[in-house]
């Protein structure tokens, strides 16, 4: 969907309206989780004091995302790279001291209120005109007869147009759910990379698993599994 200079098409009528109901919709979801979890005591029972990761053995295994800042290390790429618009909303970094599975939760329930915080003043600052800049998707191409043409009005239908990748490396990261998600792209004056590697934040955050899991019962240890997402999708095994 997302296109160098803009995006594929336009918001579908009536979309943002729509997006603003299910925000206030999920808020009243999350805090029927809060009443029926957060304060469970067999729930609190199983995850509190389990599997606990100090901030600096954090930090030294590489751990990102919820599992960092449930260390009490405040580190969010989002504020710290400053990139995107993330800047123009206002919006907390949500973190916890504990580092225990408890932690961990709480940080990803808080992180789901703080989500729907930054769609709401995204959408309300969706601005009208445009949805691509053609321009900027021409590049430094000679200005071909093609861009003025009848096909030019329909150049949403048409794939991305590709450039030269400079000889060199280049590494973007962005934090996405689970943790630090980066990019390292190695060019050779060419339309293809000559090296791409993506770096995942789940398996990084599971080299630490083995230290956890040390004289735990099995179900502590599932319930480390679960605050460390394999459950719910991270890994299939």
């Amino acid at each position: 969907f997302f296109r160098i200079g803009g995006v594929a098409a336009d918001l579908p009528y009536g979309w943002i309206d729509k997006c603003l109901d299910f925000c206030d919709y999920f808020l009243t979801g999350v805090g029927e989780y809060q009443k029926l979890i957060t304060r469970n005591p067999i729930f609190l029972e199983r995850v509190e004091g389990i599997g606990i990761i100090g901030g600096e053995e954090a930090i030294n295994w590489g751990l990102s995302g919820p599992m960092l800042r449930a260390s009490g290390i405040q580190w969010d790429l989002r504020k710290v790279d400053r990139y995107e618009c993330y800047d123009e909303f206002d919006w907390e970094i949500q973190w916890q001291k504990e580092g225990d599975s408890l932690a961990r939760y709480l940080v990803r329930i808080s992180e789901m209120t703080e989500s729907i915080k930054i769609i709401q003043q995204a959408l309300e600052g969706i601005p009208g005109g445009p949805y691509e800049n053609l321009e900027i998707r021409c590049f430094d191409r000679e200005r071909a007869a093609k861009w003025n043409d009848f096909e030019y009005r329909f150049i949403s239908k048409k794939p991305s147009p590709t450039f030269e990748l400079p000889k060199q490396e280049l590494y973007v990261r962005v934090e996405a759910p689970k943790g630090e998600l980066g990019i390292f792209l190695i060019g050779d004056q060419s339309g293809f990379p000559w090296r791409w590697k993506i770096r995942p934040p789940g398996f990084i955050n599971l080299q630490i698993l083995p230290q956890l899991v040390k004289k735990m019962k099995l179900a502590d240890i599932m319930t480390i599994l679960g605050s460390i997402d394999i459950i719910m999708g991270e890994v299939d095994r």
